[in-house]
């Protein structure tokens, strides 16, 4: 009578196990080569477990790396190491491979480290998510406390003002003129904050993401953008995004428009429209258990002078802006209409290139406006 074998069936879970984290991990032997990589780690490094096996570890990271040492410390020391924000940046990893770092021994395979690599720009992406959402709150008590306390007796000293215009002379109908449109104004500013406040859930459906760019396209090219070159660079098997029309022409069109003041008169100025599928991001959405994959980039570049590197971090707070005349709300609304749809707004900036990512998951209903079929999530396509 045949039985089960115990340690085949401890090894298959271990590698269910550990196939399932979100973080890269790998086994580094003795000899120094990558005797283990889970999926996240052949995602990582660009190549299959087996390909990984035949190298050491130095070939896949750059030239004197910390992490060569710290293996190195680890197996000298017999205990566990962390080390924070290390840049593996390479032409093989690619750019902004910033990294926090967990090696340790395994006790049973002397000589051996298991190295577990958390990507910064993951943990950075949740935190500013964290921050955009909690901003977004902020600014709902703010605007619904200013449209009951402030917009009433607006409206009264607006009246007011009208009443007196016909009675005044020539030289002071300009003063109540003035207050008629300071009032309005301020109404103005009030009834967009309003829109912070609206917390009703968002009606959401299959979208074609390329429709709602082609068609911000067209919006701009007619109006503000009219002499600015937008070009786009589209994934065609892009599948469907899971959100509100109305609200991605809105978002879309906020930052097409902030791309296009940002080029200003520049000659050479351009906008480029972006999509790709980048699997990898999972977040936490609020209210729900489920972790949701945010595969789904959709990118606005543009060629201007770029962001202030200390305005960076907070560019998405309320009340924020570069602009001489603006109110500092409308990448506040952008975070909002974003984060309610459960997915990330960021921005790189430097000289010359400025890129605002949204990251959102896809549809999981099927629609009319499908482009392709949704590929599945953790893939490495």
């Amino acid at each position: 009578m045949s039985g089960s074998n115990p340690a085949a069936g401890s090894n298959g879970l271990a590698m269910a196990v550990l196939n399932a984290i979100q973080n890269p991990v790998i086994l580094v032997d003795a000899a120094g080569h990558i005797a283990f990589a889970n999926w996240e780690a052949e995602a990582f490094f660009g190549a299959s477990a087996s390909h990984l096996s035949r190298y050491r570890i130095s070939t896949f990271i750059p030239f004197g790396s910390p992490l060569l040492a710290l293996i190195d410390q680890v197996r000298e020391r017999r205990a566990p190491v962390n080390e924070y924000r290390v840049d593996l940046s390479s032409p093989r990893l690619g750019q902004d491979k910033l990294v926090d770092l967990y090696v340790a021994p395994v006790v049973s395979e002397p000589g051996s480290v298991v190295v577990v690599f958390q990507e910064r720009s993951m943990a950075d992406k949740i935190d500013r998510q964290l921050t955009h959402r909690a901003a977004a709150r902020s600014v709902t008590g703010l605007a619904s406390m200013l449209a009951h306390e402030i917009k009433n007796p607006l409206s009264g000293i607006r009246g007011a003002a009208q009443l007196l215009e016909s009675s005044v002379q020539d030289d002071d109908r300009a003063l109540t003129r003035l207050i008629c449109d300071e009032t309005d104004r301020i109404v103005s500013l009030v009834d967009r904050m309003e829109v912070f406040s609206d917390e009703r859930p968002v009606d959401r459906l299959p979208i074609n993401i390329h429709s709602v760019l082609d068609h911000v396209k067209a919006i701009a090219q007619a109006g503000f953008a009219r002499n600015i070159k937008i070009t786009e660079s589209y994934d065609p098997s892009l599948p469907p995004v899971f959100a509100n029309r109305d609200q991605l022409v809105q978002v879309f069109l906020n930052l097409v428009k902030n791309a296009a003041e940002a080029v200003g008169d520049r000659t050479d100025g351009e906008i480029q429209l972006t999509t790709a599928y980048r699997p990898g991001i999972r977040l936490s959405v609020a209210g729900s258990r489920e972790k949701i994959s945010l595969p789904l980039e959709f990118c606005v570049h543009d060629n201007g002078p770029g962001v202030p590197t200390d305005l960076l971090p907070h560019l998405f707070d309320p009340f924020i802006t570069t602009k001489t005349n603006g109110s500092g709300l409308g990448l506040a609304l952008v975070a909002k209409i974003i984060g309610a749809h459960g997915g990330i707004v960021e921005c790189d900036s430097q000289a010359s290139r400025t890129t605002f990512r949204v990251l959102m998951p896809v549809s999981k209903v099927p629609g009319p406006d499908d482009i392709g079929t949704p590929r599945p999530t953790g893939s490495n396509a």
